[in-house]
């Protein structure tokens, strides 16, 4: 775990033995069976994510309804809105598989930033990056068809296909599951 998590922060920022030391002496690294649910809708949380395996989705409950708006697979993260904002989560966060995470809070961030500066650097790059990522699939999502979107889920994060259960992976689309399996036949239909 340790060894997948120094991998990736490696492609950012070089580390010293001191520093990979002080985060594992952090106790981040968390095991979690699929089904869990990390956050629940209303509750208050400080706890952000980085899923190092696996698969975890964010998704709200609207008139008794499941609507996902979001997946999370490896080398990425995810600190919810609630804990910046410290008020109740609006949404739910569950993990789709068993899945090992970092699991950290803002004290041991404050903490680790204030030793080592360049944790501060690379929080700081990661964020950008995720807000970049963030509003070019916003914007995708709002400019396109169902049928593109999902052609383009295709392109760009096939592993879900595989990965998620369709009922979800409609969700994500915004549309319904009927839907999906007549626009995956479309599709098998123009490419056959």
């Amino acid at each position: 775990m340790k060894d997948i998590l120094f991998d990736f922060i490696s492609k950012y920022v070089s580390l010293t033995e001191e520093e990979k030391n002080a985060i594992l002496s952090l106790d981040i690294f968390r095991t979690v069976k699929k089904g869990t649910i990390l956050l629940k809708e209303g509750q208050k949380s400080q706890e952000a994510y980085f899923v190092l395996k696996g698969c975890i989705r964010k998704y709200y409950i609207i008139d008794g309804e499941e609507k996902t708006t979001a997946f999370y697979t490896e080398m990425e993260a995810l600190t919810p809105h609630c804990v910046t904002s410290k008020t109740p989560s609006e949404y739910n966060i569950s993990c789709i598989e068993d899945t090992i995470l970092t699991v950290s809070n803002s004290d041991m961030e404050v903490e680790i930033n204030g030793k080592f500066p360049k944790f501060e650097t690379l929080c700081r790059m990661l964020s950008e990056e995720s807000l970049a990522k963030q509003q070019i699939d916003f914007d995708m999502f709002k400019t396109s068809s169902p049928e593109q979107r999902y052609l383009n889920l295709l392109h760009k994060r096939p592993d879900l296909i595989q990965r998620v259960p369709q009922h979800q992976l409609a969700s994500y689309l915004g549309i319904k599951p009927q839907s999906l399996s007549r626009l995956r036949a479309r599709i098998l239909e123009k490419n056959s």
